[in-house]
């Protein structure tokens, strides 16, 4: 897996298809994610792409309360690495990158700088400071700026939700085995 920081220097990068995202503990909700990201890839003969965030977000924006990043960026790295990803672009996370609307990071950094083909979202996801747009927002901006958009299906895992704040509830309360069930992983 090849990583960037930011995306001023980046090589030509074949068809991508990429996903956005913290993916702090890289879960088994975000390897169903990432699966399809691989797939989508696959199926166009492009590159899988993540774009993540260093810091996490919740440790530039002010939201209350403590935080525990559950994976360091070079321990995910080398978690999306296993999920099969082709690129990892790390981007830095300040109040300037917050403040841009969903729309001027996919075109201006997802569309301009990476030629993106594919952008694979959760069933539910949202980013940029605009977070409440309309649910079809990323479909209507892919037609606008020429990307497919793939939603993948909700993951739940033995009937209940897999996310990074659950896991970090579990191991608050010192469930250790739970919450590595829940990653797919060891901490």
């Amino acid at each position: 897996m090849n990583i960037y920081y930011g995306f001023d220097h980046l090589p030509k990068i074949v068809r991508p298809v990429v996903t956005i995202g913290s993916f702090d503990g890289v879960h088994l909700g975000h390897s169903a994610l990432l699966g399809e990201v691989v797939a989508q890839a696959q199926r166009i003969g492009g590159r899988s792409v993540v774009v993540t965030f260093s810091p996490h977000p919740r440790e530039v924006l002010p939201r209350g309360g403590e935080f525990r990043l559950l994976t360091s960026t070079e321990r995910k790295a080398e978690l999306l690495a296993k999920q099969g990803v082709d690129e990892l672009i790390v981007v830095e996370f300040n109040m300037a990158f917050a403040a841009l609307s969903a729309e001027e990071f996919v075109r201006d950094y997802l569309v301009e700088r990476l030629g993106m083909a594919t952008l694979v979202v959760g069933y539910n996801h949202r980013f940029g400071h605009d977070r409440n747009l309309p649910e079809d927002h990323f479909e209507c901006l892919g037609r606008q700026y020429g990307f497919e958009v793939v939603r993948a299906s909700a993951f739940t895992f033995e009937g209940g939700k897999v996310s990074s704040s659950v896991i970090r509830n579990l191991l608050e309360i010192g469930d250790l085995e739970a919450a590595e069930k829940l990653l797919g992983h060891k901490l």
